[in-house]
């Protein structure tokens, strides 16, 4: 399956853009159904040797060399609260990219590649049990699809940095800037929050979406209304239900209301095929989470002082 994945992912990408993602499925040691975007997946592989890391977190399976390059594996059976895999010589590794970051993980079985659409994807019902580790929910043939939240996995392990450098809080406060706002678009509650810190420490307002259908719901409202109500730059989840971050940039773009919005696309997405649909749905910016200078930097540059003062 190894072999062919990047050719599969390069059929699908076609699908993004549209509000249809593929997902690669997988098992984690019972009947129940898994999935990740593909886009996040760089190779699937029988499980390497291991290189324990003592001290290391208990999640972590070791270290394995992957074409040249030591990364580190995550057991994702024990993190979704199954038995460990570390240990299983019939688990299989997936090679993820995230955030310009690479990563492996333990799964116990995998299955297929689907298509899914995305208003078919809905925030899991808290009854469900998955936990926070889940992010969306859907069916495939009947079957009981779960998304899992991946980003909320390597948090848990490694968090990254959730405030401005030193540098940049001085650089964000030498713009005498009025007060003005952007539209922070993400569902993860952990990761609006953090959106809406950094923005506190850049003095810009925020408006506040859970998914992608919401926003541009919300972005119509305030083009509608008070011109100073309105908001200048969207930052956008591209992974969300009912409508992910490229349908929202490609509905914002064909809005003669809204065509004019600075689009800063902002997830763990990284690598050529989303860089590909960023370009495509005219993004622009995209940056990769969760990078706080980096983030902060594209804002003063798209809304540079005159503009963000209008």
């Amino acid at each position: 399956m190894g072999g062919t994945l990047l050719e599969k992912v390069e059929q699908h990408t076609r699908l993004a853009g549209h509000n249809r993602v593929a997902m690669l499925l997988f098992r984690l040691g019972d009947v129940q159904l898994f999935g990740i975007n593909v886009f996040k997946v760089r190779e699937v592989m029988r499980r390497p040797p291991l290189e324990r890391l003592p001290g290391g977190h208990a999640l972590l399976a070791g270290s394995c060399d992957y074409r040249g390059q030591t990364i580190p594996v995550i057991d994702l059976a024990a993190a979704l609260g199954y038995p460990p895999l570390r240990d299983e010589e019939s688990a299989h590794l997936m090679v993820t990219e995230f955030s310009r970051s690479v990563q492996g993980f333990l799964v116990a079985d995998l299955q297929r590649m689907v298509q899914c659409a995305g208003d078919k994807l809905e925030a899991p019902s808290a009854t469900l049990g998955f936990g926070a580790r889940v992010n969306a929910v859907t069916r495939v043939d009947g079957a009981l699809l779960a998304v899992v939240d991946v980003e909320q996995v390597l948090a848990g392990i490694d968090a990254a940095p959730a405030e401005l450098s030193l540098q940049m809080q001085r650089l964000a406060g030498a713009h005498t800037l009025a007060p003005r706002r952007v539209m922070v678009v993400d569902d993860s509650l952990i990761a609006r929050r953090r959106l809406v810190d950094l923005f506190k420490q850049m003095n810009i307002e925020c408006v506040v979406a859970q998914d992608g259908g919401e926003a541009l719901e919300r972005l119509h409202e305030l083009a509608a209304s008070d011109p100073a109500e309105g908001v200048k730059l969207v930052v956008s989840d591209i992974e969300m239900p009912r409508l992910d971050g490229y349908a929202l940039t490609r509905a914002i773009r064909e809005a003669p209301a809204l065509c004019r919005l600075k689009v800063v696309l902002h997830s763990s997405l990284s690598g050529i095929f989303n860089e590909a649909m960023v370009k495509e749905v005219k993004a622009d910016r995209f940056v990769a989470k969760f990078q706080p200078d980096l983030l902060a930097q594209a804002v003063l540059e798209l809304l540079p002082a005159d503009a963000l003062a209008d």
